[in-house]
């Protein structure tokens, strides 16, 4: 069987980047074809794969700043056809699921998400801190991106979401029904340790939409430390809005991760997230989380089990969970085995089965 993968870009780390890793593992032979591909910003082992881009991979500063491109991924995906491939798998969080595949061939879409930018584009623009010739220019483009990308949803062969919350999108916007297949997480890395210290921990990259500024504001007000991994353009702001017990560390190796995870109080998520992989991580190192209960987050986190919720999308919301949480104890052990059932051996069995299962299918 002859299998192609298509991944919307390949110019930054994160979740969407783990999901292809684990399907390029499955299908070694299969070319990954993606709109831009910037080497330099990605791991060394994707040097060795085999990976085909568009024409908009030569355009100016393209691979630094993607998203003033964004009316112009359905054209470069859209004349994208796919010919001599049994299957085709997108794995798409924006326009990737307009590629053209023949009769005969089947396109299964692992769904990261609807395109935000097209489906949420008040909250987008808002968050992302778009220019205004932007946003004028995307009103005017909006009606025919949801159009197009209805169209591209019908041409699919099947859908996989990676949470229940995706799921609904998925009927919401594109009138289609999917599975729920969660993505891969390399349990093994991580490991309970016998004692944990005194300071919450965030792992993420810095931009707006993460809501990182909800936890910055509630541990500044509660004076309890929290450790936040990672960077981004939204750090600058988030610095100015911390007090002393906020500490930022950067990029961290991922090297040093289980050792940050296992010895944390607590994983925070503050935003409302599709999945999000690094509470899973935390689990599997055996810590609690504490989170914002809505999207991904009702997926992974168990009331009273796992973790903690807070109701509502603000920094007093978030403080008040932070207290309740100091009166609730937690079995690392039942934590860490609840985090095994998102590993990345589960997700490649359900992908096969997947697969399988859709043989059939015109």
């Amino acid at each position: 069987m002859k299998v192609a993968l298509v991944h919307d870009w390949l110019n930054q780390i994160g979740g969407a980047e783990a999901v292809l890793q684990a399907l390029v593992e499955l299908f070694p032979t299969a070319p990954s074809y993606t709109s831009i591909y910037s080497p330099q910003a990605m791991p060394p082992a994707y040097l060795g794969w085999e990976i085909r881009t568009t024409w908009l991979n030569r355009l100016p500063a393209i691979h630094r700043h993607h998203q003033p491109y964004l009316p112009l991924y359905p054209l470069a995906f859209g004349g994208l056809k796919l010919r001599d491939y049994d299957l085709v798998i997108s794995n798409k969080s924006a326009f990737c699921l307009g590629i053209h595949v023949p009769p005969g061939t089947r396109h299964l879409c692992y769904c990261l998400t609807p395109t935000r930018f097209v489906w949420d584009f008040r909250t987008y623009v808002k968050l992302e801190q778009v220019g205004r010739p932007a946003r004028l220019l995307a009103r005017v483009t909006l009606p025919w991106l949801r159009r197009w990308e209805r169209s591209a949803a019908e041409r699919v062969t099947s859908f996989a979401a990676i949470s229940t919350e995706i799921q609904s999108r998925i009927q919401r916007f594109y009138s289609r029904d999917s599975a729920v297949i969660h993505p891969p997480i390399d349990t093994d890395r991580f490991a309970p340790a016998s004692f944990h210290k005194d300071y919450f921990l965030i792992v993420s990259r810095l931009i707006p939409y993460k809501r990182i500024d909800l936890a910055v504001q509630a541990f500044s007000e509660l004076g309890l430390p929290l450790w936040i991994a990672g960077s981004g353009r939204d750090r600058k702001r988030l610095e100015a809005l911390a007090g002393p017990s906020v500490r930022f560390l950067g990029r961290v190796p991922d090297k040093d991760l289980p050792d940050l995870y296992a010895h944390c109080r607590a994983y925070v998520l503050p935003g409302l997230e599709d999945f999000c992989i690094s509470p899973v991580e935390a689990m599997a190192s055996g810590r609690p989380v504490i989170a914002y209960a809505r999207g991904g987050a009702l997926d992974t986190v168990v009331e009273g089990v796992t973790g903690a919720f807070f109701p509502e999308p603000t920094a007093e919301s978030l403080a008040e969970a932070v207290r309740r949480f100091g009166t609730l104890r937690f079995d690392r052990a039942a934590i860490r085995a609840h985090a095994r059932q998102f590993d990345t051996s589960v997700f490649k069995a359900r992908i096969r089965s997947w697969v399988t299962e859709t043989e059939s299918e015109p």
